[in-house]
């Protein structure tokens, strides 16, 4: 079987992008496995699906598959570079799409400058929601990692993040503690861990040991639910500008009951075919 797709990338958070539209895809874990595996197939922190939407008032269906051939519910990246690719393979001529993913409705917009602002939904704090095995809802937590207590605060993004604030990203224990968080009993659907160092009240720096794929260059939810946490806090002021390891997004929230809003760069790197 001959596939085509399109590498992508939002600031270094990198995507195989299939058109399951235009021609049919249907993929086990393991042909997952193979196109995200960086030696022998493509490479990618995640595959992007883009089908046909299943309700009313919607242009398309977005699913996403992790490295490890997981699939997950939310990927702020992967939707900016979603609503470039079916922009610039003539899937649509709308600039703002509608996208049903599986945990509600998206709403990415293509700017006249080429960076994607995307609506990604109100933020979702109670402890059931995330999901997290708790029974109150507090703002920060304390979690017990490695023979320490951490403190984290949980948000859901459309998929779950435990944020905490360090001092130093670049010394932070994200390759020792991150999958330890990740896979923590008290997150039954496993976790996004971040690590976040407030550098202003409008400016933080962020890694984030993502679920499924390891730490990644950027993570766009993941800076959602950082600057959400820091915000609830009392660290952070609306905008924020954060800085990953691949480079700057932009992200905007009103407070409770608001949307967040994520504004960065979508690139297609190069499309192709490959044989399954």
């Amino acid at each position: 079987m001959k596939l085509k797709f399109s590498k992508m990338h939002g600031l270094g958070n990198d995507f195989v992008v299939l058109d399951g539209i235009r021609q049919q895809v249907s993929l086990t874990p393991a042909q997952l496995r193979f196109l995200a595996d960086r030696n022998f197939g493509i490479g990618c922190d995640q595959i992007l699906l883009v089908e046909k939407p299943s309700q009313p008032d919607v242009d398309f269906r977005y699913r996403i598959f992790n490295a490890d051939g997981s699939e997950v519910e939310q990927c702020g990246n992967g939707a900016r570079c979603f609503v470039r690719f079916v922009h610039d393979v003539g899937l649509t001529g709308k600039r703002e799409i509608r996208v049903e993913t599986q945990t509600g409705i998206i709403v990415p917009r293509l700017e006249e400058d080429g960076n994607v602002t995307v609506d990604m939904g109100i933020p979702r704090f109670l402890p059931n929601e995330i999901p997290f095995l708790h029974d109150d809802d507090v703002v920060i937590y304390s979690l017990d990692v490695a023979d320490e207590t951490l403190e984290i605060s949980v948000v859901s993004m459309g998929n779950p993040h435990a944020v905490q604030v360090v001092d130093c990203v670049d010394g932070a224990p994200v390759g020792d503690h991150g999958p330890l968080i990740e896979n923590h009993q008290r997150f039954p659907q496993r976790v996004n861990a971040g690590f976040m160092q407030v550098v202003d009240r409008h400016a933080i720096k962020l890694r984030v040991y993502e679920r499924g794929s390891g730490e990644t260059l950027a993570c766009g939810t993941g800076a959602c639910a950082a600057v959400v946490t820091g915000i609830r806090r009392g660290l952070l002021d609306s905008p924020v500008r954060v800085t990953t390891r691949g480079g700057d997004l932009s992200i905007a929230w009103g407070g409770s009951g608001q949307p967040v809003l994520m504004t960065g760069p979508a690139v297609t790197v190069f499309s192709g075919e490959i044989e399954l």
